[in-house]
């Protein structure tokens, strides 16, 4: 997915019943949270390694933060809870996104294979424009409309 995580990140929010104020934020936030490795992948490993097999993309890391992290915010932080929980929903949406064209680790640490749902080949000069070009693209292109068509109803 190339432009759709925001928008699913805000019919997460919506989803969960929250119209603005920090719920919705923290789905917007966690809908692309996971791509914030793009920093890392272009900055340090010069794009050695394939950016979904760092820890924020890997569904087991955010299931291990998840364990941790809600029990502890739900006693010492109540009001902070939904918060929290909004933006690990985001997350796993974007982790779903991302296992229809790009791979995601569904089964790690058993294996290391990137799963997705279709293979979408290097058709193109630019790994962006064989995404763009491809018919999965229609998906994203209904998730912004979906988005954007939500946001015009509120």
């Amino acid at each position: 997915m190339i432009l759709a995580h925001l928008p699913a990140g805000y019919l997460t929010g919506r989803a969960m019943g929250a119209r603005r104020g920090l719920v919705l934020w923290a789905a917007l936030l966690g809908g692309v949270f996971p791509d914030f490795d793009m920093f890392w992948f272009h900055l340090v490993d010069q794009g050695s390694v394939h950016h979904h097999r760092y820890p924020v993309h890997i569904p087991g890391f955010w299931a291990l933060v998840a364990l941790i992290a809600l029990p502890l915010i739900r006693l010492m932080r109540p009001a902070l809870f939904a918060p929290a929980c909004a933006f690990l929903a985001a997350i796993a949406v974007h982790l779903v996104l991302d296992s229809v064209g790009g791979g995601i680790l569904w089964l790690w640490p058993f294996n290391d294979q990137l799963y997705s749902l279709i293979k979408v080949p290097a058709t193109q000069s630019h790994w962006v424009l064989s995404f763009i070009f491809h018919w999965s693209f229609l998906a994203e292109i209904a998730i912004v409309g979906s988005a954007v068509w939500v946001w015009l109803k509120t």
